[in-house]
Protein backbone atom coordinates (compact mmCIF):
# COMPACT_ATOMS: atom_id res chain seq x y z
CA UNK A 1 0.00 0.00 0.00
CA UNK A 2 1.65 3.51 -0.73
CA UNK A 3 2.03 5.84 2.10
CA UNK A 4 -0.83 8.18 0.41
CA UNK A 5 -3.34 5.65 0.53
CA UNK A 6 -5.03 5.82 3.69
CA UNK A 7 -4.96 2.83 6.13
CA UNK A 8 -8.65 2.65 7.21
CA UNK A 9 -11.27 1.83 4.46
CA UNK A 10 -14.43 -0.27 3.71
CA UNK A 11 -11.85 -3.50 4.11
CA UNK A 12 -10.15 -2.29 7.07
CA UNK A 13 -12.39 -0.75 9.64
CA UNK A 14 -9.47 -0.61 12.61
CA UNK A 15 -5.65 -0.61 13.04
CA UNK A 16 -4.00 0.07 16.26
CA UNK A 17 -1.25 2.87 17.00
CA UNK A 18 1.12 0.54 17.70
CA UNK A 19 0.64 -1.55 14.51
CA UNK A 20 1.17 1.81 12.62
CA UNK A 21 4.30 2.64 14.58
CA UNK A 22 5.89 -0.92 13.82
CA UNK A 23 5.38 0.20 10.11
CA UNK A 24 6.63 3.63 9.67
CA UNK A 25 9.51 3.13 11.54
CA UNK A 26 11.65 6.42 13.76
CA UNK A 27 10.20 9.45 13.47
CA UNK A 28 9.88 12.29 12.00
CA UNK A 29 6.57 10.42 9.53
CA UNK A 30 2.80 11.20 9.29
CA UNK A 31 0.79 8.76 7.86
CA UNK A 32 -2.86 8.93 6.25
CA UNK A 33 -5.72 7.48 8.09
CA UNK A 34 -8.81 8.26 6.76
CA UNK A 35 -9.23 10.31 3.05
CA UNK A 36 -12.56 10.88 2.15
CA UNK A 37 -14.10 13.69 0.29
CA UNK A 38 -15.20 15.10 3.25
CA UNK A 39 -12.60 13.96 6.21
CA UNK A 40 -8.80 13.55 6.13
CA UNK A 41 -6.80 11.90 9.37
CA UNK A 42 -3.02 11.91 9.47
CA UNK A 43 -1.16 10.22 12.13
CA UNK A 44 2.06 12.44 12.73
CA UNK A 45 5.07 11.54 14.52
CA UNK A 46 8.03 14.04 15.36
CA UNK A 47 10.64 14.20 17.51
CA UNK A 48 11.10 16.66 20.52
CA UNK A 49 12.67 19.86 18.95
CA UNK A 50 11.51 19.32 15.63
CA UNK A 51 9.58 22.56 14.98
CA UNK A 52 6.45 23.08 11.91
CA UNK A 53 6.72 26.16 9.97
CA UNK A 54 3.97 29.14 10.89
CA UNK A 55 1.07 28.16 8.72
CA UNK A 56 -2.60 28.44 8.07
CA UNK A 57 -4.89 26.11 6.24
CA UNK A 58 -8.27 27.38 4.51
CA UNK A 59 -10.07 24.78 6.82
CA UNK A 60 -10.57 23.91 10.22
CA UNK A 61 -8.24 21.67 11.87
CA UNK A 62 -7.77 20.06 14.91
CA UNK A 63 -5.82 17.26 16.91
CA UNK A 64 -5.69 14.78 20.10
CA UNK A 65 -1.98 14.15 21.65
CA UNK A 66 -2.06 10.40 21.85
CA UNK A 67 1.98 10.49 22.61
CA UNK A 68 4.37 12.94 24.76
CA UNK A 69 3.76 16.84 24.60
CA UNK A 70 3.34 19.68 21.86
CA UNK A 71 3.08 23.21 22.26
CA UNK A 72 1.16 25.19 19.99
CA UNK A 73 1.66 29.23 19.17
CA UNK A 74 -1.99 30.01 18.04
CA UNK A 75 -2.82 33.37 15.91
CA UNK A 76 -3.94 35.91 18.28
CA UNK A 77 -3.40 34.27 21.61
CA UNK A 78 1.04 34.26 21.05
CA UNK A 79 1.21 35.04 24.43
CA UNK A 80 -0.47 31.95 26.07
CA UNK A 81 1.01 28.85 24.35
CA UNK A 82 -1.73 26.02 24.24
CA UNK A 83 0.63 22.93 26.34
CA UNK A 84 -0.70 19.92 25.24
CA UNK A 85 -0.29 16.62 26.73
CA UNK A 86 -1.54 13.39 25.52
CA UNK A 87 -5.48 12.95 25.71
CA UNK A 88 -5.76 17.15 25.01
CA UNK A 89 -7.39 18.26 22.21
CA UNK A 90 -6.48 21.31 20.13
CA UNK A 91 -8.60 23.32 17.40
CA UNK A 92 -7.25 25.97 15.30
CA UNK A 93 -10.18 27.64 12.84
CA UNK A 94 -9.93 27.64 9.17
CA UNK A 95 -6.68 30.93 7.79
CA UNK A 96 -5.67 30.85 11.70
CA UNK A 97 -1.61 30.58 11.58
CA UNK A 98 -0.31 28.55 13.86
CA UNK A 99 3.13 27.19 14.70
CA UNK A 100 3.60 23.32 15.83
CA UNK A 101 6.21 22.87 18.83
CA UNK A 102 6.98 18.87 20.22
CA UNK A 103 8.98 18.90 22.94
CA UNK A 104 9.63 16.83 26.33
CA UNK A 105 12.54 15.48 25.30
CA UNK A 106 10.82 11.76 22.87
CA UNK A 107 8.93 12.03 20.09
CA UNK A 108 5.40 13.30 20.09
CA UNK A 109 2.31 11.55 18.34
CA UNK A 110 -0.97 13.18 17.27
CA UNK A 111 -3.79 12.91 15.33
CA UNK A 112 -4.65 15.30 13.20
CA UNK A 113 -8.72 15.53 11.53
CA UNK A 114 -9.40 18.22 8.88
CA UNK A 115 -10.86 18.83 5.65
CA UNK A 116 -9.03 17.48 2.43
CA UNK A 117 -7.48 19.99 0.76
CA UNK A 118 -4.27 22.60 0.40
CA UNK A 119 -1.54 21.96 2.77
CA UNK A 120 0.37 24.64 4.53
CA UNK A 121 -0.17 28.17 3.14
CA UNK A 122 2.34 30.41 4.25
CA UNK A 123 0.74 33.65 2.54
CA UNK A 124 -3.50 33.91 3.91
CA UNK A 125 -5.61 33.54 1.73
CA UNK A 126 -8.56 36.15 0.78
CA UNK A 127 -11.73 35.08 2.91
CA UNK A 128 -14.61 33.12 0.99
CA UNK A 129 -17.54 34.90 2.70
CA UNK A 130 -17.88 38.95 3.28
CA UNK A 131 -20.90 39.76 5.66
CA UNK A 132 -22.01 43.26 5.58
CA UNK A 133 -24.55 44.46 8.10
CA UNK A 134 -26.25 47.34 7.65
CA UNK A 135 -27.64 49.68 9.90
Amino acid sequence: MSLNSPILDATLNNIHLEEIKQAMGPPPWSRAVVLADHLAANVICQNSGQINDNHCHNYDEWWIVLEGEIDWIIEGREDRPVQAKVGDFIYVPALTFHHIFPKGGKPSIRLGVALPGQGHLHERPARKVKITIEP
